[in-house]
């Protein structure tokens, strides 16, 4: 299948040579910006935010990044594309035969499907074979299963949700194809790399066989607020030198909204703030927790008003930080 190649990097606006950190500022700019909870535009939001995702699952992860830089220079040398698409997507389980599956509306590209992660593959062999009795009689077999990704944003997480995907099945000897389309349901509390199972809607089966399963594997798509460990968020609270000095009250985000949170005075860098029940949910109504880990932001260009206030405090002030006590 021939698709369409994707520029990552002009899709977060950074240069080829961008650190990990330019690229994480990127992603985090853009994905606040086009976060379907605060976008105007929900449905382009939506779109976009997809598109943010997927340019920054390849460049944050540097094997992929690696993998995408020889690709991209090397787009228009079919001989190149043909050893990469032959290349079994990472996480599959046997070879691809008898016919092609293709996913839309996973939250993944073609591109990102084809070159990076899954493309709908039979798991577990060849594709259905079937055997002949005496009188070459052909017995029924069993389809084989199919696997493939799902990207699904931790409000689906928190919330669950219904999903609607389509899966085109093409016949590589004759190039039928048929497309059918899928519900799919996303239970809250899904884990990453958890497996939700479409009963019969794999492969199809030989000679009146049942068909194969079709297997979706979620993943987790980046929020630009929160990382995730196991059913806990972290979140990154900067906090300027007056507030952790004099303390103040900061409203951070939640997956439920925004809270107030006291911090006192005297906090330092790399202090840890529990706020219990608003992480991922676990089981029987119970969730992680969010976890505010502080980092303190000094201004990077003051103005001399400023820069003057800084060294009056200087000047006045006895504390430092590297005398032994």
């Amino acid at each position: 299948m021939s698709v369409a190649f994707k520029n990552y990097y002009d899709v977060l606006g950074v240069a080829k040579t961008a650190s990990d950190a330019e690229i994480k500022k990127a992603f985090r700019d853009l994905a606040r910006k086009y976060h379907p909870d605060v976008a105007k535009d929900k449905a382009g939001a939506e779109s976009k935010f997809k598109e943010i995702n997927e340019a920054n699952e390849v460049l944050s992860d540097p094997d992929k990044r690696r993998r995408y830089d020889d690709l991209g220079a090397n787009w228009d040398h079919p001989e190149r594309q043909a050893a990469y698409q032959q290349q079994p997507p990472h996480g599959f389980r046997g070879q691809q035969a008898g016919s092609e599956f293709h996913f839309d509306g996973t939250g993944f590209s073609d591109f990102f499907e084809q070159f990076f992660g899954s493309r709908g593959r039979p798991s577990g062999g060849f594709g259905p074979e079937w055997d002949r009795g005496a009188d070459d009689e052909v017995y029924a077999q069993r389809g084989r299963d199919v696997e493939g990704d799902i990207l699904v944003s931790l409000d689906e997480v928190l919330h669950g949700s219904e999903r609607t995907i389509r899966l085109q099945r093409t016949d590589p000897r004759t190039g039928e194809s048929a497309t059918q389309t899928l519900r799919v349901k996303i239970p809250p509390g899904v884990r990453e790399g958890q497996m939700i199972r479409l009963a019969g809607k794999g492969q199809e089966g030989i000679a009146g066989g049942e068909s194969g399963h079709l297997y979706l594997r979620v993943a987790f798509a980046k929020h630009p607020e929160f990382r995730v460990r196991g059913a806990d968020l972290y979140y990154d609270l900067e906090l300027a030198p007056w507030e952790a000095v004099l303390g103040a009250t900061i409203h951070i985000p939640t997956l439920d909204g925004t809270v107030a949170l006291k911090i006192p005075p005297g906090t330092v860098a790399e202090r840890e703030f529990r706020l219990r029940g608003l992480g991922l949910p676990v089981d029987k109504g119970t969730r992680g927790d969010l976890h505010a880990i502080v980092s303190i932001a000094v201004p990077s260009q003051p103005t001399p008003e400023q820069k003057n206030l800084w060294e009056q405090l200087a000047a006045k002030s006895t504390f430092n930080p590297r005398k032994n006590p």
